[in-house]
């Protein structure tokens, strides 16, 4: 098992004076002058409330050796409290300036260690009262485990002895989070290299209020340059002291006695990453000039060899600010990039350079070219790959086999070719569209080598297990488990998933015994871990036994629906009834929820996704919660855009929206559940777009609730979501798209809730801010719900449980019991429902 995290790295935000703004906003009455309901939280109905407040489910994670795992138990949503902490907002980062860290994680409370050939679990002892624990990784040889644990005033490293279950404090400085991972381990697992807070860093910076002049930004010789919308970006002088102070990190060599041996100068540590050999360490630091156009990981990057013991060995590349890199998935900057050790060998850079200036727009046959350079660094870089489309990495073995991947987004191609790190000789493995997920073969299995690095776990003649393959196929997936020959190209199947569980591999305990460890679950039962043999072909061994999460929805009943879209192209959803629920009752109110995809292939976009027999999941966050409610519900609904040959999906975006969406619900009419005369829309981000979209330009649906989303096209003129053209090659496209330019047509009622600190690209929350008072204007039936310090994904507590209850008003008024239309201004006290 490699490096893992366990973060979810949402952002908080504001201060006082936009706090208060954000609860006045909060009240609004859609077009009742001067009403406002009681500024206070509010608690939906028991069902829904529990999904909030119950413990989630731990997380395990793997010894290499496969006879040990760790149990994380993570930490239930955070309070209000929590989030309304102080918070920056600099250069694209977000950050905690009391603790040096990121300012919003999901954390672990609590460690258990247990052996899979054991049925106990021994708690982690040694951790600090109410541990907010994160980035745990295993040290290379399995022995020790090493995690971060936060606090209000700074951040701390513990390890912990895998043999003894106990952990202890590393070291007396404090870490620097602010810029990512900030340790790693040293292959001996002995020392790790850690990124922490200087000691000599001084005071704050003193902000004045008073500028010394204006903030300018300046393109002197007219040098082109489209950047997305970015938010949290650096906006003046202050702004820049402020994010050098907070980011700069003095990174050391910290053996496990807590000796550190400084290496280099402090400075804005991007990463410091140990050669597997452990002698030398890649240091990347960020520098100015910095920019107010693109965040910091456009910023001037240096990247430096130093030895373990501190000398700077050598600079390997000092790049410039990059402002003008072409916003496509296949544009790259300019210059070397992407510097990473070779994982099978002691000390070894590899780094790619675009030869097409980063531009997929310039014809050329070789897009990328990969070079290498070799302790000691002072011989020049050869190279060793050239790629014909965008080269994604390697996937190292040895001295004979490593596979290399190259994609390009515009033709969805993605090659694998096997590469010999001898010769460097290659020879194409797979050439397919990543949009087929039937073809998919799977992910090869890995194993971590003498130096504790991730390499390809070769067996003999070249053979390797297939895992994580989700397979993928019209009856669904079944996830499998095969055996590729690299050198033949032959694959044998040794496993696959079937009726009536879903069980999907997830480590390989013993390649050559073809020994691995599964999850499997069923509609009603919970996944919980299990050991296969696929050559005794017997009984598999459960080792965990993780409890149902929500007992209370036992019996909720779940079908994967197929149909088609009326140009023909399959499409698929499902579908949730409520316990006890039979067709004789007669069709139920409908909420059907979905997020849009685009695709080059209408055999690629009607593909099966998703498995009748997994585990209902019934989460608070998208529609499934609200069978609880009595509602039908239509999840997943596949809105497929497609665009086939040089046909751009974005220009049929309103016909194909439309038709997907009218074939789900016409789906579920036949089936005798569905009332199309009482069936609400939702999405979250680019769902929302879809949602006041479908309000926009059909007649389908009674209400609809948009979540987090971006409305007016205009805001965001070079390029969204998958769209490559700006809006001045495309107006049309982007005016017709834009349901703020078509707010004129809504009639149906409107429920927009969007976080007040969203720092996701293009979903400022001025877009539903703007939308609403569009909305407003013509007498649409509309609400608009700002929830303080939430990004564009909601974690308080408080915030998901008033989400809900919102939610639930609104369906229950315009969808479960319509009513003829009234004054436009009694919308604004719709919420929470029965």
């Amino acid at each position: 098992m490699s490096l893992f995290t366990t973060i979810s790295d949402l952002s908080r935000s504001v201060g006082k004076a936009r706090f208060a703004l954000t609860l006045s906003g909060l009240l609004l009455q859609a077009g009742l002058a001067g009403a406002q309901d009681t500024p206070t939280y509010q608690t939906p109905p028991k069902a829904l409330a529990d999904l909030v407040t119950m413990p989630p489910t731990p997380t395990v994670s793997l010894s290499d050796k496969g006879d040990v795992m760790v149990i994380l138990e993570q930490a239930s949503a955070p309070g209000i409290a929590e989030l309304a902490q102080p918070e920056l907002k600099l250069a694209g980062l977000r950050m905690n300036p009391a603790n040096n860290g990121p300012s919003r994680m999901r954390y672990i409370t609590g460690l258990k260690i247990k052996k899979l050939n054991a049925r106990e679990e021994t708690p982690v002892t040694g951790l600090p009262a109410s541990a907010l624990i994160s980035y745990v990784q295993w040290s290379p040889d399995y022995s020790k485990i090493a995690f971060a644990n936060s606090t209000d005033e700074r951040i701390d490293l513990y390890v912990a002895d895998v043999a003894t279950a106990k952990a202890t404090k590393v070291g007396s400085a404090a870490l620097n989070a602010t810029m990512g991972i900030p340790f790693r381990w040293l292959s001996d697992s002995r020392a790790l290299i850690v990124k922490t807070v200087p000691a000599g860093r001084g005071n704050t910076p003193e902000m004045s209020r008073v500028p010394a002049g204006p903030t300018t930004q300046a393109n002197i010789g007219g040098k082109r340059g489209q950047a997305p919308t970015y938010q949290d970006l650096l906006k003046s002088p202050s702004d820049e002291k402020q994010f050098a102070y907070y980011t700069t990190a003095q990174v050391v060599r910290l053996s496990l006695d807590g000796q550190a041996t400084p290496i280099g100068q402090p400075g804005i540590i991007a990463s410091a990453d140990p050669s597997p050999d452990g002698k030398y360490v890649m240091i990347e630091t960020v520098h100015t000039p910095f920019s107010y156009l693109v965040p910091v990981y456009r910023f001037p990057l240096r990247t430096d060899v130093y030895a373990s013991t501190g000398a700077l060995i050598k600079t390997l590349n000092d790049g410039p600010l990059q402002e003008s890199v072409p916003y496509s998935p296949d544009g790259a900057p300019t210059g070397p990039r992407e510097f990473a050790w070779r994982a099978d060998a002691p000390a070894s850079v590899y780094y790619t350079v675009a030869q097409d200036n980063g531009d997929p727009k310039v014809k050329a046959d070789v897009r990328d070219k990969v070079f290498l350079v070799e302790a000691p660094f002072s011989g020049q870089p050869r190279e060793i790959y050239a790629a014909q489309y965008r080269f994604e990495g390697f996937e190292w073995g040895n001295e004979t086999m490593a596979l290399a991947t190259e994609r390009w987004w515009q033709t969805r191609k993605m090659l694998t070719r096997t590469v010999n790190p001898t010769s460097w000789q290659a020879a194409t493995l797979f050439d397919r569209s990543y949009e087929d997920r039937y073809s998919n073969p799977g992910q090869p299995d890995t194993r971590h080598n003498q130096y504790g690095r991730e390499v390809l776990n070769l067996l003999a003649n070249n053979e390797i297990l297939m895992l994580n393959g989700q397979g993928a196929s019209p009856e669904g997936d079944r996830p499998f488990v095969s055996l590729l020959n690299l050198k033949t190209k032959q694959t044998r199947e040794l496993w696959r998933s079937a009726a009536p569980n879903f069980e999907r591999p997830v480590a390989v305990l013993d390649a050559a015994r073809q020994v691995i460890l599964t999850t499997r679950e069923t509609p009603d039962e919970n996944p919980n871990y299990f050991v296969r043999n696929l050559k005794a072909r017997i009984a598999p061994v459960q080792v965990t036994a993780f409890p149902h999460p929500y007992p209370q929805l036992k019996g909720v009943q779940k079908q994967q629906l197929r149909y088609k879209r009326a140009d023909g192209v399959d499409l698929t959803a499902t579908l949730y009834l409520p316990a006890g629920y039979k067709k004789e009752q007669g069709p139920l109110p409908t909420f059907l929820w979905a997020y849009p995809a685009e695709f080059k292939s209408k055999d690629a976009a009607g593909q099966v996704s998703g498995s009748p027999y997994q585990f209902n999941r019934i989460s608070y966050w998208g529609a499934a919660a609200f069978v609880t409610m009595g509602y039908a519900i239509l999840d997943n609904a596949s809105i497929p855009i497609v665009g086939e040959g040089d046909k751009e999906p974005n220009d049929t975006y309103v016909e194909q929206l439309v038709s997907s969406a009218k074939a789900a619900i016409d789906e579920g009419v036949r089936l005798g559940v569905v009332d199309s005369s009482r069936v609400g829309v939702g999405g979250h981000s680019y769902g929302a777009f879809m949602t006041a979209n479908l309000l926009s330009h059909s007649k389908l649906f009674k209400a609809g609730i948009a979540r987090s989303g971006a409305y007016n096209r205009t805001l965001t003129p070079f390029g969204f979501q998958n769209e490559q053209r700006t809006y001045w090659q495309a107006p049309e496209v982007y005016n017709t798209m834009s349901p703020f330019m078509n707010a004129d047509k809504v009639k149906t009622p409107i429920l927009l809730v969007h976080g007040e600190a969203d720092n996701n690209t293009g979903t400022f929350p001025i877009q539903s801010e703007r939308y609403y008072n569009a909305l407003k204007s013509f007498g649409v039936t509309s609400k608009l719900v700002l929830l303080p310090y939430e990004s564009h994904g909601y974690t308080a507590k408080e915030s998901l449980l008033h989400m809900l209850w919102e939610m639930n008003g609104w369906l229950e008024a315009y969808v479960k019991n319509p009513k003829p239309a009234t004054a436009a201004g009694q919308a604004g006290k719709v919420g929470g429902g029965k």
